[in-house]
């Protein structure tokens, strides 16, 4: 391990610490940091270091790796605050374990699994300030697209999964921060709410005749496992709102002095980040920007949220429509370059009908079309570079008078930006053609005879104005475009359906950009292949461009009006069916704590409706309306309706 470190020693001695300093004892600390950084450089190499096929049947070959992630989790869960905080060290986090944890969080080797899982959970609960935008990508790649996989499983991932779930619940402000951080911020994946959503299918088990990999009691132990979760969330969120509110303990008697005694609590005002509300046990309120304070309420920032994928889901419906209601709603500006720069940006638009909302003739489309091609620069750049450019947000529509339009304007502006390229747009707009049509021609394997470099020369004889552009010059285009397909960047896999390419009308104009997303069952393996990597790798770097990078650490309760909207009704579903179904006492013992947790937070904060709905199926349980049938568990939901209504 030491030589590996020993590797980037020259260069790393010499890169300026405050070496001449006389006090010995910041020299010895800068050392040590450095050394620090080496090892922890040297361990996330090591934990990369994937033997080939036949070295998976040999546990010895594996050893190395899975000591090297054994260290990286122990030097993680220890790390202390200058590892936390330092730019050098959250680097070398982003650079080299990401990586690690990239290429392992695939693996099915469990042991490999396990330990990735474990070294993520270190990072979201003491790192998360000083990654938001890797936390933002991981979680939904480890642990949601194991959770929500609810019929074929590996039932061991699954498991793990669960107890991480479990593990993050101990500490409150974390669910809370991942809210704020995540399901209130524009740019980002509803991670609460998938979380949440993902827990109710598993409690719920498989859904009748779906095929499963699952044995009866491995799916029963699955169910408990998320029901515990789902329990452990409630009294997270719970445990959150005393702190915050300065409730005492839950177990003694005075606990609702507190809040009987100071105005409704709701209206009480919680700044973000105000200075008497800091959380205790948080690792982070120190280290959180104080811009925090004076960004837009959480509930603005929720509520911004909401409606603009209201108005996202309308476009990929109707575009026109989606438009007019991101408008009306102050989403968009009504200008064609703030629509155009919104259809640029934002995420979760389907790409296919942006493409045909940008070909309209209609008078608004035409000018959001022509401000979104004028917001690119195409200057001194090559002619099939520009094409790749401008095609990677959004796909051609199908009618030929829709890309007449579209890529009549994309040559105009290429001419503009490169006066001396061609005699006139004409030229730029014919050869734009071509360029397409080899595109298709070259990569769709549905085509048998492909187009020769002679043909391409050939296809294109006097578009110059009447002359011939210089052969040399198509020829290397023919090249550049054989090897590397034009494709659409693939942000959101989600919302693009795969096309379905219909053979007889292969090289019409509906197909003739053979733009093909990644195949969905590629997507089930993960394999880790270098192309996957680069694309995870750039979508850090977009997420961490778009999103606020601002980390907020929460502190105003109102916050958990909004998280109790989004859980309140998968919660009531995955407590009150197992409490009329089951007799074990167990589940009955999971429910009737659950249903003790929301009543609490709903009644605290003043969530009328939503309480009501708690108490009132709990009543339904005592059974005390035929109290011959009366059971157990009904005495137990008699026991816990009580200790509600006395507090």
């Amino acid at each position: 391990m030491y030589k590996t470190a020993l590797e980037g020693r020259k260069g790393e001695l010499a890169d300026g610490d405050v070496e001449r300093d006389d006090d010995l004892e910041v020299q010895i600390g800068n050392k040590l940091r450095r050394d620090a950084f080496l090892v922890f450089r040297a361990l996330c190499k090591l934990s990369m270091k994937t033997p080939p096929k036949e070295a998976m049947a040999d546990p010895q070959l594996m050893r190395g790796k899975i000591v090297a992630l054994e260290l990286l989790k122990i030097l993680l869960e220890n790390a202390g605050a200058v590892f936390r905080t330092s730019e050098r060290f959250l680097g070398a986090i982003k650079q080299y374990l990401c990586l690690s944890l990239l290429k392992n969080s695939a693996s099915s080797l469990i042991i490999v699994f396990q330990l990735s899982c474990s070294i993520f959970i270190s990072l979201v609960s003491r790192f998360r300030a000083g990654l938001k935008a890797e936390i933002g990508v991981f979680f939904p790649m480890i642990v949601l697209r194991v959770l929500e996989n609810v019929a074929q499983p590996n039932f061991q991932q699954k498991m793990i999964v669960l107890r991480f779930l479990d593990k993050l619940c101990v500490d409150s402000q974390i669910l809370v921060d991942i809210f704020i951080n995540y399901d209130c911020d524009v740019n980002s994946s509803n991670i609460f709410e998938r979380m949440v959503n993902g827990l109710l299918k598993t409690a719920q088990g498989v859904p009748p005749s779906t095929a499963t990999t699952l044995l009866p009691p491995q799916e029963a132990t699955m169910k408990l496992e998320a029901m515990k979760c789902l329990v452990a969330i409630l009294k997270s969120m719970g445990d959150w709102m005393n702190k915050q509110l300065r409730i005492p303990d839950p177990h003694s008697t005075k606990r609702f002095e507190a809040v009987e005694n100071s105005p409704e609590p709701v209206n009480v005002p919680l700044a973000n980040g105000n200075g008497d509300e800091t959380v205790e046990g948080s690792d982070f309120h120190s280290e959180t920007s104080s811009e925090a304070s004076d960004a837009l309420s959480i509930e603005q920032r929720r509520a911004y949220k909401l409606e603009l994928q209201e108005g996202i889901s309308l476009f990929n419906r109707k575009p026109k429509k989606g438009i007019e209601f991101l408008i009306r709603a102050n989403k968009v500006g009504d200008s064609p370059e703030e629509i155009a720069a919104f259809l640029k940006n934002a995420s979760g638009l389907n790409k296919t009908l942006i493409g045909d909302y940008l070909g309209e003739r209609e008078d608004l489309s035409l000018k959001v079309m022509h401000a979104y091609v004028d917001s690119f620069d195409f200057q001194g750049m090559e002619f099939d570079d520009a094409i790749r450019a401008f095609l990677q947000g959004f796909r051609l529509p199908g009618e030929a008078q829709k890309i007449d339009r579209i890529m009549e304007k994309f040559a105009e502006r290429y001419c503009k930006c490169n006066p001396k390229a061609f005699i006139s747009a004409d030229t730029a707009y014919v050869l734009a053609y071509s360029v397409i049509l080899l595109n298709t021609d070259a990569h769709n394997h549905m085509v048998k005879n492909k187009m020769s470099a002679d043909d391409f020369v050939r296809n294109n004889r006097g578009i110059d104005d009447g002359k011939d552009l210089p052969e040399e010059y198509l020829r290397s285009l023919f090249e550049r475009i054989s090897r590397n397909e034009i494709k659409m960047k693939e942000d959101d896999l989600s919302v693009q359906q795969k096309q379905s390419v219909n053979s007889s009308r292969i090289l019409g104009l509906d197909s003739i950009l053979n733009i093909v997303i990644r195949k969905r069952d590629e997507d089930q393996h993960m394999e880790t292949s270098d192309n996957l990597i680069k694309h995870m790798q750039e979508q850090f770097k977009e997420k961490a461009r778009k999103s606020e990078s601002v980390y907020y650490a929460a502190t105003d309760v109102v916050v958990l009006r909004f998280m109790v909207e989004v859980c309140w009704a998968p919660m009531l579903a995955a407590f009150s069916v197992p409490l009329d179904q089951s007799d074990d006492e167990i589940v009955i013992a999971l429910c009737l704590e659950g249903f003790r947790y929301a009543i609490h937070v709903t009644a605290v904060m003043s969530m009328k409706t939503h309480r009501d709905a708690f108490v009132t199926s709990l009543a339904k349980f005592t059974s005390l309306h035929s109290p011959a049938d009366i059971k157990q568990k009904n005495i137990d939901a008699i026991r816990v309706s009580i200790l509600v209504h006395l507090h």
